[in-house]
């Protein structure tokens, strides 16, 4: 799942930026890398969407309880950080009593070395 058949039978991820236009936006884009910027309030949550390999920025500390497939997992993420989050497919909930604030730098090009299992990220 997360695929969808586009024009030409082409496969495209669940843009988060689709599923959750109010929280993602894109702030730069090139042909190597877009960023997104990513904001939300407590009790916010996001619809499941795709991620390609990031880097993932806070700006703000925040607790996020993160669900990637049959998998949850409650996260405290300290602000002032970048942290390496492997392509996966997950929504989030803002558990937290502040709000969130954070950058992804999304990786176009293809994994070099997949690594097997997803690293779960804030959103």
């Amino acid at each position: 799942m997360g695929l969808e058949s586009h024009e030409g039978g082409q496969a495209v991820m669940d843009d988060p930026t689709v599923t959750d236009p109010g929280l993602y936006r894109v702030v730069f884009e090139n042909d190597r890398v877009r960023v997104l910027e990513y904001r939300d309030e407590p009790g916010a949550q996001t619809h499941p969407h795709d991620h390609p390999d990031s880097v993932m920025i806070t700006l703000t500390s925040f607790h996020r309880r993160v669900s990637l497939g049959d998998q949850e997992r409650d996260l405290e993420i300290p602000a002032a950080r970048a942290r390496w989050v492997g392509a996966q497919r997950h929504s989030g909930l803002n558990t937290g009593d502040s709000p969130t604030h954070a950058f992804f730098v999304e990786l176009k090009e293809p994994a070099q070395n997949p690594s097997g299992a997803p690293v779960l990220g804030p959103s």
